[in-house]
C-alpha cells in the first residue's frame, strides 16, 4: 500500500504534544483530599471503571491517526502480474479494397466479414489477436493483443478507402508475418480474407506464403463473394446506382497459399459459410502464453474510515454512560 498525499503523515508528530498535555492535565486534576492512613482501603474491590478511565483518550488518539491516514489517501500499489494461459497467436489480414463494398453478402462483404470476425474474437478470450489491413498497400491496424476491447474497437473503425485501392495479397501476408515471426506460441495463424486477385504490391502471394512457412505460420485463406455476378453500389451524382460486376477470385493462388503453409482454403458465398473458417481454427493445438496484466490503483481509505467512526462512537458512548462525570 502507498499514500498519494504522503506529506499528511507528518501530522502524526502532533500526537506527541497532545499526549504530554493529557498527562499534565491528569496530574492537575488529582484529588486534593488527604487522609491519615489508606490501609482501610487496601481490600476495597476496584471498579472496572478504573481500567476504562483512559479509554476515551486512547480512542481519540486512534481516531486522530485514522483521520491523518485518510487524508494521506492510502491506495493499493500498481503492479504487473504475469499469468499463464492457453491460447494461440492469430493475425487477421483483411482486404479493404473498394470491391469489398459489393452487397452479395449483407449488408456488404466488409461489414459481414467484420461481424463474423468480432464473433470469433469474443469467442477466444485467451488468444493474442491482431489485425492487418491491405488494399494497394498494407499496414497493421492492431498488433497482437489480449485486450480485445481495443481490438474490437479498431476492427469496428475499419473502412474501405483507408488505403489506396488495389489488392496486394502478398503484402497483406508479409505484414502479418512480421507481427508473428517473434511469437513463442506453438500455433501461429494468419486468417486472410479477400474478394479478388493480387494486382499490387512488391511481394507475390506465393513468396509471402513461403516466408510464412519458414516461420511455422499456418495461413487460412478465405475467398469471399458469390459465384457469377455481384451487385456493387456505384455513386452517380447525388444518388447510388447498383451495377452487377463479375466476382473474380484467384482461388488457385489462395488454395496454393493454404496448401503450402498447412492451412486450408474456404470459399465464403454467404455469412454462414464465412463462419466455417473460425470453427476450423478452434480445432488448432493450443499453447501456453505468458500474459502480463496491469492492475490499477484503488483507493483504500474505507477500513481506516470505519475504524475512525467506531472510535468516535466508542468515545461518545463511554463519556455519556459509564464514565459520565457529575459536576
Amino acid at each position: 500500500m502507498i499514500f498519494a498525499n504522503i506529506k499528511f503523515l507528518f501530522l502524526l508528530i502532533l500526537l506527541v504534544p497532545y499526549i504530554v498535555w493529557y498527562i499534565l492535565k491528569q496530574r492537575k486534576n488529582e484529588a486534593a483530599l488527604q487522609v491519615s492512613d489508606t490501609r482501610v482501603f487496601a481490600h476495597t474491590p476496584k471498579s472496572y471503571k478504573i481500567y476504562l478511565l483512559h479509554a476515551p483518550f486512547v480512542l481519540r488518539l486512534i481516531a486522530f491517526v485514522m483521520l491523518i491516514l485518510i487524508l494521506a489517501r492510502p491506495q493499493t500499489t500498481n503492479n504487473w502480474q504475469n499469468t499463464e494461459t492457453e491460447g494461440i497467436d492469430i493475425m487477421m489480414a483483411l482486404d479493404v479494397s473498394t470491391s469489398m463494398l459489393a452487397e452479395d453478402l449483407k449488408p456488404n462483404r466488409l461489414e459481414a466479414a467484420k461481424e463474423v470476425a468480432a464473433e470469433f474474437i469474443n469467442g477466444r478470450p485467451n488468444d493474442n489477436i491482431g489485425i492487418t489491413l491491405f488494399a494497394a498497400e498494407s499496414f497493421t491496424q492492431c498488433p497482437l493483443t489480449v485486450d480485445h476491447a481495443v481490438l474490437l474497437n479498431l476492427l469496428n473503425n475499419t473502412q474501405c478507402g483507408m488505403i489506396e485501392d488495389g489488392t496486394a495479397v502478398g503484402m497483406g501476408i508479409a505484414n502479418a508475418v512480421s507481427r508473428l515471426k517473434e511469437s513463442k506460441a506453438k500455433s501461429k495463424v494468419i486468417i486472410l480474407l479477400t474478394d479478388g486477385s493480387n494486382n499490387r504490391g512488391e511481394i507475390s502471394p506465393l513468396t509471402a506464403a513461403e516466408i510464412a512457412k519458414s516461420f511455422g505460420i499456418r495461413v487460412y485463406t478465405i475467398g469471399v463473394g458469390t459465384n457469377g455476378m455481384a451487385p456493387y453500389p456505384y455513386p452517380t451524382g447525388g444518388t447510388v446506382q447498383y451495377i452487377n460486376v463479375p466476382v473474380e477470385i484467384d482461388e488457385a493462388t489462395l488454395t496454393q497459399i493454404a496448401h503450402n503453409t498447412d492451412g486450408k482454403y474456404f470459399r465464403a458465398t454467404s455469412t454462414s459459410k464465412l463462419k466455417e473458417v473460425y470453427h476450423e481454427i478452434d480445432k488448432l493445438e493450443k499453447t501456453k502464453l505468458n500474459v502480463k496484466a496491469y492492475s490499477k490503483r484503488h483507493e483504500g481509505y474505507q477500513p481506516f474510515a470505519l475504524i475512525l467512526f467506531l472510535c468516535l462512537l466508542g468515545e461518545i458512548l463511554l463519556r455519556n454512560s459509564i464514565l459520565k462525570k457529575i459536576p
